[in-house]
């Protein structure tokens, strides 16, 4: 099975330009069910190897149980089984299985939760927290400008490119899921943020061993080479101790933010969905419920008769 599984990631890799996330998810949610139904060995780490005909839908829901008792998030729970159910619809595909299995396990419910958003304050008073008399701090005042003017995800951030960016029409082609593609407007204040980081992108950028310098890449950790989203997260976190008051946030609050306060501002919905990506509308409906728990704020405050 783990040179199926193998086979399955190859074909997410070039086939079906899976991002990387997506692989190193489905990479680990299938080792993890492969320890599930061929436990290794404690000492020496060998397998038996699993009949795939023999697995059916109770196996599946065997294991789902497993990790409901181990207290698993629904989301995460879910996730695990869409990967299965691709997995296997691929072995049918190939002709290697009459059926697919995990098309008889129902996904588990997801719990409504609504997106973690700054208020506009915050999110200015957040932005500006980089030192930007540093080279670090104008490339961080930078990124966190884009992410709040544009709503990107941090994975659509790290790879961009300095050709992606549009200076004289305030645009950025950002690449997102599946590798489509969409066009992004931003404001000034994120056009000025990153020309001065630009000015200083090459003192990092020399700071890369020859080999690994991607000169392309619009954003740099300080070794010079194209940033990650772990980086991202870090650097986040470092702002989050700097502005007293907040707490919960992560780099995808900017895109919430972004998009939620688009929304108090009268933008059409199907318009925020464009700019964030989103291929259905009801992801994006998610922030009217953001909306409507503020509008109701403002009613229980200011109506006499509330």
């Amino acid at each position: 099975m783990q040179q199926l599984i193998e086979q399955f990631l190859e074909h997410l890799r070039y086939e079906r330009n899976v991002s990387t996330h997506t692989l190193r998810n489905y990479s680990s949610d299938l080792e993890q069910f492969l320890d599930h139904i061929a436990p290794a060995d404690p000492e020496s780490g060998a397998r038996k190897p699993p009949e795939i005909s023999a697995i059916d839908h109770i196996t599946i829901r065997e294991w789902l149980s497993e990790l409901h008792s181990a207290q698993k998030k629904k989301s995460s729970i879910a996730r695990k089984l869409a990967a299965l159910r691709t997995f296997f619809q691929f072995l049918v595909r190939e002709g290697l299985l009459e059926g697919n299995p995990a098309k008889l396990v129902s996904t588990p419910r997801r719990e409504k939760k609504l997106p973690n958003h700054l208020s506009i304050e915050e999110a200015i008073r957040f932005i500006e927290a980089p030192d930007a008399t540093t080279d670090l701090g104008r490339r961080d005042r930078a990124m966190l400008e884009l992410m709040y003017a544009t709503g990107v995800r941090v994975a659509e951030l790290t790879t961009m490119n300095i050709a992606d960016v549009d200076f004289r029409n305030q645009l950025v082609r950002v690449t997102g899921k599946r590798r489509k593609q969409r066009i992004v407007p931003f404001g000034e204040p994120a056009r000025d943020a990153l020309k001065s980081y630009l000015e200083v992108r090459d003192n990092l950028l020399f700071n890369a061993p020859v080999s690994k310098r991607e000169d392309e890449a619009l954003f740099l950790n300080y070794q010079g080479t194209r940033i990650t989203t772990r980086s991202v997260g870090r650097m986040v976190e470092k702002y989050i101790k700097i502005c007293a008051g907040m707490h919960d946030i992560s780099p995808h609050a900017l895109r919430h933010s972004f998009a939620t306060h688009l929304l108090d501002s009268g933008a059409d919905l199907r318009d925020i969905q464009e700019l964030l990506g989103h291929a259905r509308l009801s992801t994006t409906q998610i922030y009217t419920h953001v909306s409507m728990e503020k509008l109701i704020e403002v009613y229980d405050k200011a109506h006499p008769k509330a």
